[in-house]
């Protein structure tokens, strides 16, 4: 950034202690007595490893004033097991996130992400069991709810799924969470994940308007997706729930190589969705942002830890970091003007670089290493 853009800096440092602050704070370590380690740098360990994208051995044995990789991971698995992430996860999430939403009603996105997982499913915690997908059917399965607000995503709540939970047991927790907050909902856009009969029960129930893409179980379905042009049509799911669906139908015109008529099906009820290209227009805008899985895979901590407390803290730290950097973004960064801020260019990955970099620079990064024999001239200038 340009130094007269304005009056203040927000430096590597400061984005650090933004971070661990709001660690410390929500996520308080019981330390014991006698211990030489402190809370802040377990957190500038765990920030510097989510902020490379890298591990927390890789953070600890590059620097010469962390603890040891053993240390931190001990700490931050004897004291947050799955529950209590789960606990405080959506405070962490929702901290300043809310100041930063409009007043007008928000859109609302909910994501199921399947990891898959190739290892040995009885050493494993908190697994889910899912449809084969790249050569497995056990999962690491995360649920994400998130607002979009002029194609930017707010994360507001993550769960992670186990053996014998469903997804209408986290959407039914999402929409609860969703009544307790001061937010008008425009609408609620879900992946496939979540068609069933439970969700679209849950939706009327909570009478949220939605937008989903529908899976073709049944030959009434799958007759109806294969002829015909677009429309709109009355569909029973599971003889438990009847809905809209929108059948929206495009040739392809050699697009991605394929010929011929596609045709897409979209549960939907919402007030501005009239016609099969109204529901593909607005639900295709739940794709016109960075993938969130994308985004957080920058900033995922590698583990190898079968520990599903770790695993989720770190995936939820991933989140934290993508929320801290558009509000911080929106908060001291944009230029306030008439009209709307003006926001400057300040990328994701840059954001995590210089976490990364004051985490390094606290935790005294190591600069050199042992050489057996004198050197050269050609190792001076």
């Amino acid at each position: 950034m340009q130094a007269n853009r304005a009056d203040n800096e927000l430096k590597e440092e400061h984005l650090l202690n933004f971070v661990v602050n709001n660690l410390e704070e929500e996520l308080p370590i019981d330390l014991g007595e006698g211990v030489e380690t402190t809370t802040e740098e377990l957190y500038e360990v765990f920030a510097g490893a989510s902020a490379g994208g890298t591990s927390i051995n890789h953070i600890c044995e590059t620097t010469d004033e962390s603890p040891h990789a053993n240390t931190v991971r001990g700490y931050l698995t004897d004291q947050f097991d799955l529950d209590a992430v789960e606990a405080v996860g959506d405070t962490l999430l929702q901290r300043d996130t809310l100041e930063t939403l409009p007043d007008r009603p928000v859109e609302v996105c909910t994501d199921l992400h399947l990891d898959p997982y190739y290892g040995i499913e009885e050493e494993t915690e908190a697994l889910y069991s899912s449809q084969a997908k790249r050569g497995t059917t056990s999962f690491h399965a995360y649920a994400t709810l998130y607002v979009r607000v002029r194609n930017k995503r707010y994360t507001l709540a993550v769960r992670q799924l186990t053996a014998g939970e469903t997804t209408g047991d986290v959407l039914g927790e999402f929409l609860e969470l969703l009544d307790g907050l001061d937010l008008g909902v425009k609408a609620v856009y879900l992946d496939r994940g979540f068609y069933n009969s439970t969700c679209l029960s849950l939706l009327h129930a909570y009478n949220y308007a939605y937008v989903m893409p529908i899976i073709k179980w049944g030959k009434t379905i799958q007759d109806e997706l294969n002829n015909g042009w677009s429309r709109e049509i009355e569909h029973e799911l599971a003889g438990k729930v009847t809905f809209p669906v929108f059948i929206d139908c495009v040739y392809q015109r050699g697009r991605y190589d394929e010929h011929g008529v596609a045709r897409h099906g979209y549960a939907a009820d919402a007030p501005f969705i009239d016609t099969p290209r109204d529901a593909r227009h607005h639900y295709s805008k739940r794709f016109g942002i960075e993938s969130s899985y994308r985004l957080a895979k920058q900033s995922l901590a590698m583990t190898s830890s079968r520990d599903a407390g770790l695993r989720l803290l770190l995936f939820v730290l991933s989140l934290v970091l993508q929320n801290s950097w558009r509000y911080l973004h929106w908060k001291y960064v944009a230029a306030p003007r008439r009209g709307g801020r003006h926001l400057w260019e300040w990328s994701f990955i840059e954001f995590c670089e210089m976490v990364l970099r004051a985490a390094w620079t606290v935790l005294g990064v190591r600069r050199s290493v042992p050489a057996n024999q004198a050197l050269d001239e050609r190792f001076f200038r």
